[in-house]
């Protein structure tokens, strides 16, 4: 059986723990045995580089280096890396490597809650299949990413908010390669509720398998 954690904490604006017992059902109904932990001590311990996956869920937070230096090693030796929103892509400004990991961090969301929309570009890889794009209601994520990632939807920035970015078009999903371990992300899910949205939920959903090489 595949073996998931979910690691949760940081930011509670994020509803943390509310999306960390999603995510736990999601995978759990793929077969996974999920385990849920809610510090970042979870990372040192060894054992995770037998996991299929790991999915962090740590707003805005700090991880000390035996840590973040563990959970790169186990992703480069080949253990599956998943997440979304602030949760994965703004959990530890201060940390580099794991940021080198992930493939990019957030800077920021003008305009904070506003409807924007959602491009597939890649609409033949499986995790976009039968997807089209979609309008959406939450945060619209500026993030400075990795030009190796492998984009699978984007948004495009209106300059509403921001006029020196009008037209920026930014990646919204993404996976990558880090060593011999896989990497998703997506920037949707600003709150519990974005879970009940069809296209946002079965991105993340199939991402995470993707990850965890299903």
């Amino acid at each position: 059986m595949r073996e998931a954690l979910i690691v949760w904490g940081g930011w509670s604006g994020h509803e943390p723990e509310q999306c960390a017992a999603i995510i736990g059902g999601m995978l759990e109904a793929d077969g996974f045995a999920v385990r849920l932990e809610n510090t970042t001590a979870a990372f040192a311990d060894a054992a995770i580089k037998d996991l299929s996956l790991i999915v962090p869920i740590f707003t805005m937070s700090t991880i000390e280096k035996d840590e973040v230096a563990m959970l790169t090693a186990a992703v480069q030796g080949g253990v599956g890396l998943a997440g979304y929103h602030g949760g994965m892509g703004d959990a530890f400004r201060d940390a580099v490597d794991y940021q080198f990991m992930v493939g990019g961090q957030w800077v920021a969301h003008p305009g904070n809650i506003i409807d924007y929309r959602v491009d597939i570009t890649r609409p033949d890889d499986p995790i976009m299949q039968g997807i089209a794009s979609f309008a959406y209601h939450s945060e619209q994520y500026y993030m400075h990413v990795d030009p190796s990632n492998e984009v699978l939807a984007t948004t495009t920035f209106t300059g509403e908010h921001a006029a020196w970015i009008d037209g920026v078009v930014m990646p919204v999903v993404w996976k990558r390669r880090y060593g011999a371990g896989r990497v998703f992300y997506s920037s949707l899910g600003h709150l519990a509720s974005e879970f009940e949205h069809p296209e946002m939920r079965t991105i993340l959903r199939r991402g995470m398998n993707w990850a965890a090489r299903a």
